[in-house]
């Protein structure tokens, strides 16, 4: 796919085109309304390109002199693609080769005309789950698109997101056309001990996040290179296990165990959740042992491909495909175990390496049906929507994450002159209580039903309960030399394991969750930076509903007004989850706070803190905007704790995290 555009001229056509924000907005609201029903005849234009637009007619208006619609109307026109009313993964190649079709044909639009009549002719000729992936990372990355925010997804395909008694409580509220709001609550039992951090796993902002981060930095990507692409699919997931580890803890549970492939998968799983079409996501019982996969991979392969990673962990180099060798005992050698694990087009070696993360998620999913006995549909584990759910994907992820930490480790520890910034030296750091508690959300599961033009709309809502936190502010108290630019992380890390033993800082320097990271200017003296929780720069707040993201849509449109919704991202970890549960007692950790010279960032203008959620996330279509490892200094071993403790520009404490019920 060669999907290079020239950002000015995409954005003088689209204001030549008259298509400004609001309207293209409008289209991107109208387009994922209701995706599994033909599109209403109130959305008139919209309903005309599907009828009358042929993408074939516009290919002048296409970058790619029209290759790719072609060849995706080829394709249809042969009936080679998917049927709608049928489930769709992105793990199976087919299907995910048919979404990039469409994927290309939307980059490749030369003006928003184009892109909204391309999209509108495929939502009606394609699956409606390769319709909604390839609208969002087409949003995504189209310069066209830039600044239309995307609807929360857990609104758009509700029956991913939702336990499948709430989905059928909806219907029922349908056919009788009588408005209801139903409780969700989650899935398991009080017999079942992962019960008790099913609130993180099955967190739909949670959720959100992790799909939204797999359209940012999708493993296929044929594009511009994305820098750190490896290393940061190491850290997303890093923190990810990380944070799960801190609920168990919060929760009286053990860190969770890695993942072995010669020994039974020990939690069982219950989705309680219905593909809209295609039955209901398979269960997998307690103690079931790993078994080859048909036409996916063997046990065997999996083995094969950790061993060859490992092997180039302990030889120090990797393997590139004309033989030659790349060192990989440097900072930059986990970008490209990052790439090969995943394995992303950025591999060093696919065939050699193969793609453990993405074969494992695959081969866990099937575990149910291995052999195609039942004709299954995929299983959670197939799909970023729905993969945390399973407690598999956090043992998954930590088998990987275990991976990671041998390349890091076998780096030398930093010394105190690699961390010391001898300008500032930090007094104090005080915190306002740090609690948190359960609230209930609600959200909208009108696009989980079907309609037509006859039959009248229902409210239907879910609501959850889900982990909040009390607002909370820190202040750092610092005596700086001059006044310069600085770079302040911002860690917590446990402080004891499950039976209440402290750790030594070795033990859990890789348990440490970073809750911000950002850049300021420091002057001369004796002062305090005052940053509120709420600042962040690895959580976004809640999404605007999609309910509201239609309604102020449609009035700036019906009265020529700019539409101004400063969304943002959608990739971020929620705001909402940046804490820990904790428990009634006090959990203990560690507050970390470290400042190094501001000459770690990559842009000038980061210290006034414009980038918004680079955390886990990075700068889109930027470098990431720290030059230092992600993870830095916690992601080297720290053989002695006076390495860190007597650096001035070091401080840690320990601090409370409190649960609430209120």
């Amino acid at each position: 796919m060669k999907w290079a555009v020239v950002a000015a001229v995409l954005l003088v056509a689209a204001v030549a085109e008259g298509a400004d924000l609001a309207h293209r907005q409008q289209a991107v609201n109208r387009l994922l309304y209701k995706i599994y029903s033909p599109i209403p005849s109130a959305f008139a234009k919209l309903k005309e390109h599907a009828t009358t637009f042929n993408p074939r007619d516009h290919i002048s208006h296409c970058n790619d002199g029209g290759n790719s619609v072609n060849h995706l109307m080829d394709e249809i026109e042969a009936h080679r693609v998917l049927e709608q009313k049928h489930w769709f993964s992105l793990f199976n190649e087919r299907q995910r080769e048919e979404a990039l079709m469409m994927v290309d044909v939307l980059l490749n639009c030369m003006d928003f005309e184009t892109f909204q009549g391309n999209a509108a002719y495929f939502r009606e000729h394609m699956n409606e789950g390769e319709f909604v992936y390839a609208i969002y990372v087409a949003v995504t990355h189209s310069e066209l698109m830039q600044g239309v925010v995307l609807p929360p997804m857990y609104e758009v395909t509700p029956h991913m997101f939702t336990n499948s008694e709430v989905i059928d409580k909806a219907y029922a509220a349908k056919m009788t056309q009588t408005a209801g709001e139903f409780y969700m609550s989650f899935t398991g039992s009080k017999k079942n001990p992962e019960q008790r951090v099913a609130y993180f796993g099955e967190d739909i902002g949670m959720n959100s996040h992790h799909v939204h981060w797999h359209m940012d930095y999708p493993f296929w990507w044929h594009g511009q290179e994305i820098d750190r692409k490896g290393e940061l699919f190491f850290w997303a997931h890093h923190q990810l296990t990380a944070r799960f580890d801190a609920e168990r803890l919060s929760n009286h549970l053990p860190l969770v165990d890695e993942l072995y492939w010669d020994r039974p998968i020990k939690e069982g799983f219950a989705p309680h959740t219905s593909y809209k079409y295609g039955g209901e996501f398979p269960t997998r019982p307690d103690n079931k042992n790993f078994e080859d996969v048909d036409g996916v991979a063997r046990i065997r392969d999996l083995k094969e491909m950790e061993n060859r990673i490992r092997d180039a962990i302990a030889h120090g180099y990797a393997d590139n495909t004309d033989g030659t060798h790349l060192d990989i005992n440097n900072d930059e050698g986990i970008n490209v175990l990052g790439a090969a694990i995943e394995s992303s087009t950025s591999s060093i070696h696919p065939s050699y390496y193969g793609a453990l993360h993405n074969q494992a998620h695959r081969v866990l999913g099937q575990q149910a049906d291995p052999h195609g006995k039942f004709n299954m549909p995929p299983g959670v584990m197939e799909h970023f929507e729905t993969a945390t759910r399973d407690p598999s994907f956090f043992r998954l992820h930590k088998y990987m994450d275990n991976i990671f930490k041998e390349q890091k480790d076998k780096l030398p520890p930093y010394t105190t002159d690699d961390l010391k910034y001898d300008n500032v030296e930090i007094t104090d750091v005080d915190i306002d209580e740090l609690s948190t508690f359960f609230e209930d959300f609600e959200f909208d599961l009108r696009n989980a039903l079907d309609t037509s033009d006859n039959v009248g709309d229902v409210t239907v809502k879910a609501h959850v309960s889900r982990l909040n936190h009390k607002p909370f502010y820190y202040n750092i108290h610092y005596n700086a030399k001059q006044d310069d630019k600085v770079t302040v992380r911002v860690y917590l890390t446990p402080v004891r394991d499950e039976n209440g033993i402290k750790l030594d800082i070795n033990d859990n320097r890789w348990s440490a969750i970073m809750i911000d990271t950002f850049w300021t200017e420091v002057k001369a003296g004796t002062h305090n930076h005052r940053r509120s929780g709420f600042e962040s720069n690895v959580a976004i707040p809640d999404r605007i509903s999609f309910e509201e993201l239609i309604k102020e849509t449609d009035e700036a449109v019906d009265n020529n007004l700019e539409l101004s919704l400063n969304s943002g991202r959608s990739c971020g970890h929620p705001q909402r989850l940046l804490l820990p549960k904790g428990n009634e007692e006090g959990l203990q950790f560690w507050l970390n706070v470290y400042v190094t010279s501001g000459e770690d960032a990559v842009h000038d203008d980061l210290h006034t803190d414009i980038h918004g959620n680079h955390g886990y996330c990075g700068i889109q279509g930027a470098k990431y905007p720290d030059k230092r490892p992600m993870g830095f200094p916690f992601e080297r071993r720290v053989p002695d704790i006076r390495v860190i403790k007597n650096l001035p520009n070091f401080f840690g404490k320990i601090v409370d995290v409190y649960h609430k019920d209120h």
